[in-house]
């Protein structure tokens, strides 16, 4: 096969390059000087090009270059337009194939090569081509590097075929700048958390199985290669049942040098064991300790929701103070109230519970939660708080009640100047906090509380946790002097310390940082608002109605759109006086004109369309009848991280007015 001029010229260079960052050509010469002095005779003047070949290849040169040069030509071939590229903050498909990597860095490739035994899918018809078919996605977070792999469909034996480059080493996180060999990387704990969710033909969510995968003991495999069978268990009240195996192959690159003994990789892995079980045990001793004494100041402490532990989607009890770390969304995310308002946008669903029995309960790793971009009010206050705490706000999550004794958390922020502010992280709302005096008499007038909450039992943040023992609970009248022990037991910081700190103990998962959007506001918009204005034609063609659009007045709604989004992260509102003397100069003298916003924080149009039909104020413009009926729909897509979105849609008409 012959290449043209130019491709040989850029072959020879690719080459090149490679030999010059291996250093080739100096360890050729090192092996040519050794060679002369060791295996030419006195009598010999000259080496002949055969001897040097074997003493390169005895010593490893040419396999180690060919290796390289493999990987070269991969890396060419894989830059084919074949497919698109994924995103590259969110789908970092690194691949040993695809990504130009540092030769003086460490990684390891994790391979998924397919999945058996989901059994639940054993009766799944083969999709069709090009028909829409539930499909499994995997997500992947290691030492803050996030990857996702391409969607499958749903089957009993899943066709995932990804590789992932995962740097094992990396300057951010405190490594030096010198290569790891195997005994440092055996001091790298953090483990590789995956999550496998589903997303169904209307694209909602589920998380399917999340699992925490040990990858040392490839450290001690012959050559750095290993495979392994990982065993998926389901989440919540499944936790003990299986749902599937993904096989899975792990090899470090660069290969290793030296390869540890598996004695001494068990050995490491099982004092890690040790030494968390001991930490935990100590955890549980001095919680249970501070209980009884909780209860010693007051029997009806007992019925307080005072939450040391919670369960994560794998049944397993953890301190809640591990739920909750100072997070940065570095450049995603600018203030504190878009900090809220991008958690108010993540869907809210309880946890899955089969059968009666009242709530199961269920807080996520910020992981399972992230990727299924859903969760119930814990994970969204835990979150937030997060969130709060890393913008440098002294935040705490609170729980306790709303109405009717329906247990709830909320994220509460403490000012210098002492104002406690509420913000309830499912809707994005504030409250300030003015306590009322239960002593004072009653013709005292007392501030009335705007917001939801009747009783808190405990707050809590990475490093505090502190139970509620005041004469009531009731939120109105708690008074948030969290130093006063009086009102506010603590627990010991440095026992919260022991089990919560990052690398405390090898149990806790750690945090990912947080991901820009995927989606494409301005062709989103588009997308959904043609498929509105075709279920509206449709809709009014059944009762016999024609539909005439109005393009002009459909653009008009936009600012609008933008002041409601504007006032939902700002809590400032804008820009109205212009939108209402726009409509009155594009509504003539004698017409009527009606608008009616919606917002959705998802992106399906058939839903937020009977979603609205529900609302008589929206179906009164969607069916309207009259004279000169002009019809206009305007939808506006916010998007915050995570892919996470605020859809915010009017529907308007206008006519002439015939009494």
């Amino acid at each position: 096969m012959s290449l043209p001029p130019e491709k040989a010229s850029e072959l020879k260079q690719l080459i090149h390059q490679q030999l010059s960052k291996m250093d080739v050509h100096g360890r050729i010469r090192e092996i040519l000087a050794e060679t002369i002095r060791e295996e030419l005779a006195p009598d010999q003047q000259h080496l002949s090009t055969e001897d040097l070949i074997k003493a390169l290849r005895r010593r490893g040169i040419i396999d180690d270059v060919m290796k390289e040069l493999n990987f070269v030509t991969d890396s060419v071939d894989q830059e084919l337009p074949s497919s698109p590229k994924q995103p590259i903050c969110f789908d970092r498909q690194s691949t040993l194939k695809k990504t130009n990597i540092d030769p003086t860095r460490r990684y390891l490739y994790l391979q998924v090569l397919g999945g058996k035994a989901f059994l639940e899918h054993l009766q799944e018809p083969e999709p069709l081509p090009g028909q829409v078919c539930s499909t499994f996605t995997l997500c992947l977070h290691y030492r803050n590097q996030r990857f996702r792999s391409k969607p499958v469909p749903c089957a009993c034996e899943p066709d995932f075929h990804d590789g992932f480059l995962l740097e094992v080493h990396r300057e951010s996180l405190g490594d030096g700048t010198r290569m790891a060999d195997s005994t440092t990387m055996l001091s790298i704990s953090d483990p590789i958390h995956m999550v496998l969710i589903k997303t169904d033909i209307f694209g909602e969510t589920t998380l399917v199985a999340s699992y925490f995968l040990e990858w040392r003991s490839v450290l001690g495999s012959e050559n750095g290669v290993t495979s392994l069978t990982v065993e998926l268990m389901g989440v919540g009240t499944e936790s003990k049942v299986s749902v599937g195996i993904l096989n899975i192959k792990l090899e470090m690159y660069p290969p290793l040098n030296q390869t540890l003994s598996q004695e001494v990789v068990n050995t490491q892995l099982a004092l890690e064991r040790q030494k968390t079980a001991e930490k935990e045990r100590l955890f549980l001793v001095y919680a249970k300790q501070w209980w009884r004494e909780y209860l010693q100041i007051r029997p009806s402490h007992n019925s307080r929701l005072v939450k040391i532990f919670a369960q994560d989607e794998n049944g397993i009890n953890r301190p809640v103070c591990s739920y909750v770390k100072p997070l940065r969304a570095g450049r995603l995310l600018d203030t504190p109230r878009q900090a809220a308002r991008f958690v108010n946008v993540l869907g809210y669903e309880r946890a899955p519970v089969i059968g009666g029995g009242g709530k199961q309960e269920q807080w996520c790793t910020l992981l399972a939660f992230l990727c299924r971009n859903k969760g119930d009010c814990e994970d969204h206050a835990n979150l937030l708080c997060s969130l709060l705490l890393g913008y440098g706000l002294e935040a705490f999550v609170c729980v306790g009640t709303k109405a009717k004794g329906v247990p709830h958390a909320w994220v509460m922020t403490c000012g210098t100047d002492g104002t406690i502010t509420f913000w309830e992280s499912l809707t994005g709302h504030r409250y300030i906090h003015k306590p009322t005096n239960p002593d004072e008499p009653p013709v005292a007038e007392q501030p009335k509380p705007l917001y939801p909450y009747r009783t808190i039992g405990c707050v809590f943040n990475h490093q505090m946790f502190l139970g509620n023992c005041q004469p009531s609970d009731a939120v109105e009248t708690c008074v948030f002097d969290l130093n006063d022990e009086s009102k506010w037991k603590p627990m010991s910081e440095e026992a919260i310390k022991s089990v919560c700190a990052p690398g405390a103990t090898t149990s806790l998962p750690p945090f990912p940082p947080l991901c820009a959007s995927t989606i494409d506001a301005s062709v989103t918009s588009n997308e959904i608002e043609m498929q509105l204005r075709l279920l509206v034609s449709e809709h009014r063609k059944d009762l016999g109605l024609t539909t005439v659009w109005e393009d002009q007045l459909s653009y008009l709604l936009s600012p609008a759109l933008a002041s409601y989004e504007f006032e939902r992260t700002t809590s400032i509102s804008a820009g109205n006086e212009e939108f209402q003397d726009a409509i009155r100069r594009a509504v003539p003298d004698g017409h009527t004109f009606k608008g009616f916003p919606i917002h959705f924080v998802y992106r399906n149009a058939r839903r937020a369309f009977a979603t609205c039909l529900r609302s008589p104020f929206c179906e009164e413009i969607i069916c309207c009848r009259g004279d000169q009926v002009r019809l206009a729909v305007r939808v506006r897509v916010f998007t915050y991280p995570e892919s996470a979105c605020a859809v915010w849609i009017m529907f308007a008409c206008k006519y002439r007015s015939v009494l």
